[in-house]
């Protein structure tokens, strides 16, 4: 297990010509040991990387994805398979699996969320709650009715979402297109947060060379959002 908090973000400084990240400012680089900070340039000061993860019960209306088992910063390891659920308006999340549909108000406190409306679609919001429980009632959600690979939770959880787009007449969506427009850059991102985390926790740094940095970036540029 870590043995700090990870979730609580990391920093990012420039020095020695590297982008080097830990867990707060260092007094001096741990490269040269001279100051961490030593150029007045706006574009070499520290920067603080948010975590990807939030608590889902506190992200309305939103797509969430977690580990089955665990958390994404003490557990996954690329690997894990992943669970996902849909909330309400008050962030209870409405899931399903081998036993049926269920509503949980703990348990996806750190998760990558992908928002499903605008704030500003006040009408659509007020019905969103309906919407959830008329779609949960379906026979198709019966416990008897799972298949591990192909009548899941993300099937519930995709169905909901083309359910919406159909009310409000757009286009839905097949699972690779959602998948890849939604979920992959930000599990891409929250993949690359944990492995940088994993560094810092072991080494209490983590140092990136300039070309791994020019290799992320083409990698980021390439995401399909």
């Amino acid at each position: 297990m870590l043995s700090f908090d990870l979730g609580k973000g990391l920093v990012k400084f420039k020095h020695c010509g590297k982008e080097i990240f830990s867990y707060s400012l260092p007094q001096n680089c741990p490269i040269c040991g001279q100051p961490a900070v030593s150029s007045s340039n706006l574009k070499d000061a520290p920067v603080t990387i948010p975590s990807p993860f939030v608590n889902g019960h506190k992200a309305s209306c939103s797509f969430l994805v977690k580990p089955t088992e665990g958390t994404f910063l003490r557990d996954y390891d690329g690997n894990s398979d992943l669970h996902v659920g849909v909330t309400n308006t008050t962030g209870t999340v409405y899931h399903y699996n081998q036993t049926g549909i269920h509503r949980d108000d703990v348990g996806w406190e750190q998760c990558v969320c992908i928002p499903l409306i605008q704030p500003s679609t006040y009408g659509l919001i007020n019905q969103w709650d309906r919407y959830l429980d008329e779609r949960c009632a379906s026979e198709a959600w019966l416990p008897c009715r799972y298949e591990e690979h192909c009548h899941n939770c993300y099937t519930f959880a995709l169905a909901f979402v083309n359910y919406i787009l159909a009310a409000q007449g757009r286009n839905q969506l097949s699972k690779s297109e959602f998948t890849e427009r939604f979920v992959l850059p930000r599990t891409r991102r929250a993949s690359k947060y944990i492995s940088i985390c994993k560094e810092v926790a072991a080494n209490n740094f983590y140092v990136l060379d300039c070309s791994d940095l020019e290799e992320m970036k083409s990698q980021e540029a390439n995401l399909v959002y």
